[in-house]
């Protein structure tokens, strides 16, 4: 039996308008309206018959219980807490929220009782799904790293463990604002990280000189709420000098000064996976050639952006690391701040901590967040205009 050529959305149509006449007709009207449907789309006559009776599924709502967390006010609250904490992953998050919560009426407005409860009790994994449709994807930069060949000899490279369960030995490297060339004058971004609390400090210098650095050294030891006890580095020429050799040479308090193995990245861990966290985040890849911007990135790093990074963001810690075969298998600590985990430690001083509660108390991370990204426009609009007078010459 011949028939006209039909596309499939075509036959579809077809079935779906005889289909219910098809299933309330008697049997008579069934042969009929069957061998009309086989001659206009050519189908098999048991196939004809199965695609007739088959019953069409009522439409469905969503499958599964009710999304919970699926209210406005949810959402913007929690959107508002990631953004204004950079974008943390959702285990930090988690630890964030209580942290974060108490003020966060005084920043935008009251949250109801539900919701509030909810931002508490909603877990990592669900606050990743929420989230994953506005994650930004960032690029990478150089490395300036050049060997210093100075006292390589004086200056031990570590190869054993530090005693991590005291605070105070910390890890040092230093990050280039060189936008894509390392030629010329600019401002390098010096980091230092306590392994064992992880209370890190950041500090910016010109030309990466050794006596900038050492200066920028002294005021974070001034700063930090413990003794130093150790001092690792990597093998640049900032760090390897006589004048950070001598100053830790000549303390009365010992510290114990090392190096790590040339190109050997991972033996400073703790402090290169800040220079994301703490720098890159902050300043982004542009270069930073103003002179003039060294006092301001050093008035940001020491007050706002110190007080933000170790009062209100968590952070991971590894707690072991067991090979299976040819993978590692991970465990990590609950996340906590560099601040609770200052309060906690037995080895600080009770004068140390109740200054810092009594500055905790006085902080509130969502107005830390504004007054950071004012200076921020203040330090842009310099780097701005320096890339405006370049491209004209």
């Amino acid at each position: 039996m011949g028939g006209i050529f039909m596309s499939k959305q075509e036959k579809i149509a077809v079935l779906e308008a005889i289909r219910r006449r098809y299933q309330k007709a008697s049997r008579q009207q069934k042969k009929v309206i069957l061998d009309e449907f086989c001659a206009t789309c050519q189908y098999h006559r048991k196939h004809a018959i199965r695609l007739l009776q088959r019953r069409r599924k009522p439409q469905r709502g969503q499958v599964g219980r009710k999304a919970i967390y699926g209210s406005s006010e949810f959402m913007l609250a929690l959107k508002r807490i990631w953004l204004a904490s950079d974008q943390m992953c959702s285990k930090r998050l988690k630890a964030t929220l209580p942290l974060w919560l108490p003020h966060y009426a005084q920043a935008f407005e009251p949250l109801t009782a539900m919701t509030y409860t909810q931002l508490l009790k909603v877990s990592a994994a669900t606050m990743d799904r929420l989230i994953k449709p506005v994650r930004l994807k960032h690029p990478r930069g150089l490395s300036g790293t050049k060997p210093g060949t100075w006292l390589k000899n004086q200056i031990p490279i570590r190869t054993n463990h530090w005693d991590v369960t005291k605070p105070g030995f910390v890890e040092a490297d230093t990050l280039a604002h060189c936008g894509n060339s390392l030629e010329g004058d600019f401002v390098w971004s010096l980091t230092l990280t306590d392994i064992l609390l992880g209370w890190t400090e950041s500090r910016a210098i010109w030309n990466k000189g050794a006596r900038d650095v050492l200066t920028q050294i002294k005021d974070i030891e001034s700063r930090i709420p413990f003794k130093l006890r150790g001092f690792d580095c990597d093998n640049g020429s900032e760090f390897l000098n006589h004048h950070l050799f001598r100053y830790f040479a000549t303390k009365k308090e010992y510290v114990q000064f090392t190096r790590s193995r040339p190109y050997a990245q991972n033996d400073n861990p703790h402090v290169e996976q800040k220079n994301w966290a703490h720098i890159r985040q902050l300043f982004g890849y542009d270069r930073i050639e103003r002179l003039e911007t060294v006092a301001l990135m050093n008035d940001l790093y020491a007050n706002e952006w110190s007080h933000y990074q170790n009062h209100f963001c968590p952070n991971l810690k590894l707690k072991t690391k067991k090979r299976i075969n040819s993978k590692y298998q991970k465990r990590y600590e609950s996340p906590k701040t560099p601040y609770q985990r200052v309060i906690e430690s037995p080895l600080i001083a009770p004068t140390t901590k109740n200054q810092l509660k009594s500055l905790h108390e006085r902080l509130n991370p969502f107005t830390l967040k504004r007054t950071i990204e004012n200076k921020l426009k203040t330090i842009f609009q310099l780097i701005t205009v320096t890339s405006n007078v370049r491209q004209r010459i």
